[in-house]
Parts: structure tokens; sequence; C-alpha cells
């Protein structure tokens, strides 16, 4: 059972060194007890806040009853996703491999540099340019971050959740808010971020549990520093930064409520941040039109972070591919991606080389891998694999139980004639299964409607500001015009009309002059009367 702080106490700060597991904290000079750290002093006869403090302050934590009222100083930006569906994100390259650090973690092939500092690099670019990620445990708006080395950046890495990339991409998402990126800062709370994640649907949850996880996953994306080095191409100068923060933790504003004993009950946090330097060259929207930098932007669905929110303790591989699938598909859908990458992004390059080199594993791993397939497709990423390298027979039972009729007596005769077949449904996998996944290849995955919206839009604006440019240069077509390439052709309002798909009226108020066809019904009108 943790220890609250009640109001006798004197702040005689006897408790503060004492404390083993740091619980104890001073927020805006009053003492406090984090309820998420404080374990009893296990392995202590006694704890040792209690024997410190000459005043009995600490007792036994109550969990606080009631509404949590919030008096709430700064007012937060602007909430994401207006439309319930989707909001535009920051989708460079630098957020993609951050976003790929944090969900894989000690997956990661991390090294050790010579001055003991352990990093993860990526080449990018055909490998004329590099990003390498670091590890610090100082979350302040430091401008030199110290990284950890070897045993303390190991220990930081295996304690990430990999719900803290969904953390990150919320960040992401509120940077495109801003009209100066690198200038400004946006505020979230921990209701933003609980609706954000679908945490507030978790009745199972206390509002302490919540509050110490969300002050978790929000300080681990300013926890990892970058190092990032690009040539220049053309305009755009190249990119090198050091050690450098992607976000600034500027400030976290404690909420809290006390009760009758004194006892603060934390209520409420907010969060203020800042996007590091790599905004110049990848967020920069004058420089994008000047063509000196670039401003790289998708769409984030809300229903992936709420997905990877609800999958990430029995499908963690699947939630690994939905992130890596977020950027992936934003180049393109004949993007073609093979059963190795997919497995190295979902398990780690370690791991695949290990089964690979023991083959009693393979058939695990093989059945881990498919079982996450079927998540992607339940959540609305449908794989559509390669029939030359991923034949049917091959491919996980699960895409072949698709096509069983729902109808009983359908179902029966569909399962009488799958044992007349030569092959069964239920036989067993063919024999080098795996060495055949090895070379096989998904196509593409389909994607949902909320993942596409963003490129949609702004393909259907491109196709109208072409469509308009290719109109302004025709000349309109004039009353007289139309009423005598009509007769000419011998054509009556009526079939006129039929052939342009608009009604007799429209074409006798466009002949009288009434009004006159706007560009692209004057295209239909050139169509139909054979006129070029």
């Amino acid at each position: 059972m943790p220890y609250a702080i009640t109001k006798r106490c004197i702040q005689c700060d006897n408790c503060l060194p004492q404390c083993p597991t740091g619980a104890i904290k001073i927020i805006e000079g009053d003492y406090w007890i984090d309820p998420s750290l404080c374990n009893n002093c296990q392995g202590y006869v006694a704890p040792q806040c209690v024997i410190s403090c000459p005043v009995d302050s600490p007792v036994p934590y109550q969990a606080k009853k009631g509404r949590c009222k919030v008096d709430v100083t700064i007012a937060a930006s602007p909430k994401l996703f207006t439309d319930g569906k989707s909001h535009p994100f920051a989708s460079a390259i630098v957020i993609w491999e951050l976003c790929n650090v944090l969900a894989q973690r000690q997956s990661l092939l991390w090294e050790v540099d010579a001055d003991g500092e352990l990093y993860y690099q990526r080449q990018i670019n055909g490998g004329k340019g590099a990003i390498a990620f670091r590890v610090t445990d100082d979350t302040s708006d430091s401008k030199s971050p110290i990284a950890l080395k070897d045993g303390k950046a190991l220990s930081a890495i295996e304690t990430f959740d990999i719900r803290s990339a969904c953390m990150h991409l919320i960040y992401a998402a509120h940077v495109t808010n801003l009209d100066r990126p690198g200038e400004e800062e946006f505020i979230i709370n921990d209701r933003q971020i609980e609706e954000y994640l679908g945490l507030d649907k978790r009745k199972d949850l206390s509002k302490t549990t919540k509050l110490a996880l969300i002050k978790e996953l929000a300080q681990q994306p300013c926890k990892l520093i970058a190092s990032i080095n690009l040539p220049p191409q053309r305009k755009i100068k190249g990119v090198c930064l050091e050690n450098s923060r992607l976000w600034h933790l500027l400030d976290i504003q404690h909420h809290f409520q006390e009760d009758e004993l004194g006892c603060k009950h934390l209520v409420g946090l907010t969060f203020k941040i800042k996007a590091g330097e790599w905004v110049q060259y990848f967020l920069n929207r004058q420089g994008c039109k000047d063509r000196t930098a670039f401003y790289q932007y998708g769409s984030l669905p809300k229903a992936l972070l709420n997905a990877v929110m609800s999958i990430w303790q029995q499908h963690e591989g699947a939630a690994r591919m939905m992130l890596w699938l977020l950027f992936k598909t934003k180049m393109g859908r004949e993007q073609r991606v093979t059963i190795p990458t997919l497995m190295r992004v979902a398990y780690g390059e370690r791991k695949l080389s290990q089964v690979s080199l023991h083959p009693e594993n393979r058939q695990r791993l093989l059945r881990i891998f498919e079982s996450d397939l079927e998540v992607l497709n339940h959540y609305g990423l449908k794989p559509v694999f390669d029939p030359v390298t991923y034949p049917r027979e091959i491919q996980p039972l699960w895409t072949k139980l698709v096509n069983i009729p729902e109808d009983a007596e359908a179902a029966l005769e569909f399962w009488i004639d799958d044992g007349s077949n030569g092959t069964r449904l239920t036989d067993a996998a063919p024999r080098g299964k795996w060495n055949r996944l090895m070379n096989a290849r998904i196509l593409y995955f389909e994607i949902p409607p909320e993942w596409k919206k963003q490129l949609t839009k702004s393909k259907k604006k491109q196709r109208t500001h072409n469509r308009k440019t290719k109109l302004k240069p025709q000349i309109a077509l004039s009353t007289e015009y139309i009423l005598e390439a009509r007769k000419k052709l011998g054509l009556s309002q009526r079939d006129l009309a039929q052939l342009t798909g608009k009604s007799q009226s429209w074409i006798r108020d466009i002949e009288n002059g009434r009004f006159q066809a706007k560009l692209e019904d004057q295209i239909l009108l050139r169509k139909a009367l054979g006129i070029h």
C-alpha cells in the first residue's frame, strides 16, 4: 500500500533522501508521494518516510472519492481529430524512424560507439545519408542532452513502452496545427490524451493509474535524441544535426485536489511541448514553396491509435507492423513488401536470424506471423498476396476460410466439395513453406478509408486545379452557336438534353440566354454537338 503526505508536513526534508524508490517529489513547493512509485518500502522493516518524519505526516494512501475537479490555469491547444476520424501529421523520415525506435526498442540492433554511448543507426537515401538515435534520461529543455552509456542505456530502452509511439504520433499531429512550428509550442492535457488513445473508455483503470501511464508515455519520446546527416538536394541544403531532440518537454503541470486530511491527489496533467530543429528542414511551409526545404505530412487515423492501444500486449508484432505501414503506405499502392522485411519489423532482426538457424522454432514464429496478419486484416489493413511468390497453398488458413458461405446448407456443400478435391483446406502446410516464404512478398495492403482521406483530398484538389487550368483557354459557347449547331445536326432540345444528361428546360434556358453554362457543362455540350 502506498503512502500519502498530510497537511501536518513541516517540510523538514528528512524523508526525501530516505525514499528508496524516489516516490517523494517536491512540486510547486509542496511534498507529494507519487502512488505509482511508492511500494510501501518493500524489503525494509517499515516505510522510511514514516520512520524519518518527526510529525507523523505520512499515512496510508486512500484513493480519492468523488469527481476530479481540475483547475486549469493554462489553456490547451485545439483538439485533434475534429472529424472523429483523422488529422494531418508530420510524416518526415525522422518521424518515421523515431516511431520505429519506440515501437521496436530492444529488437533493433543497438551498437556502442567509441565513447561507450549506445546508438541505433539507419542508412537512408541509398546510403548517402544516415539517422542515429541515442537515449538520454534528461527530459529537461537542455540544449546539450547527455546520451546514456552502455548498461544505463539498455536499462532505459527496456522500460520503453510501444504505446509511447502513439504519443509521438500525437505530437506529430499537433505540430501541423502551428503556423511557425519552429518557434511555437503546443499544450496538451491528460483528458485530450485519454480521448485520443481511447483510455477514456477504460473503466477498469483508476484515474491515478491512467495519469501515471500518460505521464510515462508523454516523456518517452523526449528521451531520444537524433543525429541526422542528409546530403543536399538541388536547392535544399544538407541536414546536419547532432544529438538533437525531436521533442522538447518544456513543462509538466500537475493538478492536485486535497482531501480532508490535506493529502494531495493528482487529478490532472498538462504538458507543454515544442518541436526540435528538424522542423526547419522537414516541416517548413515557406521553405517548401521556395523549394529550399520540405513540408512532409500525411493523415493520422484515430482508429490506428485505438487499435495499437488494444492489441499491443497480445499482438505486439501486429502493432509494430501497423505503425510501420502508416508511413509505408504513404509511398503509394504498388510498394511490394517482402515477408522477411515484415518479420524484421514485427519481431526484430536478431529473432529472425535465430529462428532461421533453428528450424524447430520456425513453425511457432510462422503461426504468430500469420495470426498477426489476420489482426491487420481485421483492422482493415488487408494484405494482397503476390500470386507468383505467395501462392494460395502457402497463404494463411484464415484467407481460405473467408470464402466459406454463412448459409448452413451452402457451407455443408462447400465442405463436401473441399473433401472431394485433391487438396483440402485443413491439409498440413506443404514442405519447404518457410523457405518459400523467405522469397515471398505482399503486393500491397488495402488500407481503410480514413488512412487515405488526406491523400484522396489532395489528389482531388490537384485534379480540379489541372482541369480548371485546361478549361481556361477554351472560348465560351454563345447561345446562338449552340442553337445553330443543334439545328444543323437535326436535334431537338429533348434529343440534346438526353445526350448531355440534362433536362429539356435546362437546354431551353441556355439557348434563350437566361444563364451561361459552366465550364464542365460546356464540355458536355461540345461533345454532344461535335464541336472541337
